[in-house]
């Protein structure tokens, strides 16, 4: 499981034409579910999301975490996480799991963030095409990967 994780000001995502979700300060974080992915990578990538410390302090240090700073959340499927350059221009999509098997791994995920966070985890729709905007705070882009722990 991969994501992509960007401190924002301000995210929302619409689809079609209609905003579906929007959040003030916090992460918006890209979800990218690769065939065989499973619980043990939700578990440790969400712990690390409310764990990290990417917010600052009074200070200005980046000393707080999502949990601390009561900071909000915006979830967003992401296949395309899965992109392969290797041959040709067009990328290949193969690594990224079927949406049978991604959609309850997205759901799952969705929960463990809203049950470790103790509030709400906004979220795009899953499978649309979806305009996301945002205003990255920093600039803050952190990539992360299950298959990366050590």
């Amino acid at each position: 499981m991969r994501v992509v994780v960007q401190r924002v000001s301000e995210a929302s995502v619409s689809v079609a034409g209609t905003v579906c979700a929007r959040i003030g300060p916090g992460l918006l974080i890209l979800v990218g579910i690769e065939t065989g992915d499973d619980e043990a990578d939700i578990g440790w990538l969400c712990g690390k999301l409310v764990r990290m410390r990417i917010f600052n302090d009074e200070e200005g240090k980046m000393n707080r975490s999502l949990q601390d700073n009561a900071g909000e959340a915006l979830a967003i499927s992401q296949f395309t996480l899965y992109a392969s350059t290797k041959k040709g221009n067009r990328p290949g999509f193969t690594r990224a799991a079927p949406p049978e098997i991604s959609r309850p791994l997205y759901r799952r995920f969705l929960e463990e963030l809203r049950r470790l966070l103790g509030r709400p985890v906004a979220e795009g729709q899953f499978g649309a095409m979806m305009k996301v905007q945002l205003i990255n705070d920093g600039p803050v882009t952190i990539l992360m990967d299950s298959r990366d722990r050590e």
